[in-house]
């Protein structure tokens, strides 16, 4: 399952096609390589014959989380990931099931969450290893999260970024976030295209959101939206279990 040398001019052509999903990252910086081994590079392929990009990140061997509106026909998980112009060791694999989440409202955003079973299980090592979820917890906002993916991060350009880039972002309290079950942050720092599906990582080094859309107010600064993991640990825990 691991990548071969002519899959190199595939990632370095890599482009957002139309996401709109979310903002950009802007203010972040380059993550240490390898210092998050559950990201993963998610490669959706349409109908058409055409490819786009979402995030996603590694829960055990057999299982990827993403977003619902990272839907597709089919995909392939690189696994291993951080600078696209080095492929040594990058696992590559199919992925055989897919689970978005029942209620998932594409209008409105809604239960953005989706689990992937792969075809073939993951091989753990130091550049390739999952990551824990939040518990159903007090309720209490986390305060300090950070956000990474290989999304655009130039205004002025339509590529994604060949390296995974990271961004600290502090959640909010608003109730419309609290409804919705999601966790917000606020600002012109945070998730941008082709970010959608990674995680929203926290002080204790779990993931607590989905990146799932940007909502842009009439006035004031723009908010991220992050599917609120804690929210459907039942879900998640019996498609695990039962997949």
């Amino acid at each position: 399952c691991f990548i071969h040398c002519e899959l190199v001019v595939l990632i370095l052509a890599l482009t957002l096609n139309g996401q709109v999903h979310t903002g950009q990252i802007f203010g972040g910086h380059e993550a240490v390589p390898h210092s998050r081994p559950y990201m993963v590079l998610l490669e959706q392929h349409t109908e058409d014959g055409g490819k786009s990009h979402c995030g996603g990140f590694l829960l055990n061997e057999d299982f990827v989380m993403t977003a619902a509106h990272c839907q597709a026909k089919s995909y392939t998980v690189f696994l291993g990931v951080h600078d696209m112009n080095k492929v040594t060791g990058i696992q590559r694999i199919s992925v055989k099931d897919t689970f978005p989440q029942k209620d998932y409202n594409k209008m409105e955003h809604k239960h953005d969450i989706m689990l992937l079973k792969l075809s073939s299980k993951a091989h753990f090592n130091n550049n390739v290893r999952p990551i824990a979820l939040a518990g159903r917890g007090d309720g209490s906002l986390p305060k300090s999260c950070s956000v990474s993916g290989w999304g655009r991060n130039d205004r002025n350009k339509k590529q994604m970024s060949l390296k995974l880039m990271e961004v600290n972002v502090t959640l909010i309290d608003k109730e419309f976030c609290t409804m919705d079950k999601l966790y917000c942050s606020e600002g012109q720092t945070g998730p941008g295209e082709g970010d959608s599906g990674g995680p929203l990582v926290c002080e204790d080094g779990k993931a607590y959101g989905v990146v799932s859309h940007t909502f842009n107010p009439k006035s004031g600064q723009p908010i991220h939206c992050y599917t609120k993991i804690p929210e459907y640990r039942d879900w998640i825990d019996s498609v695990m279990k039962t997949a």
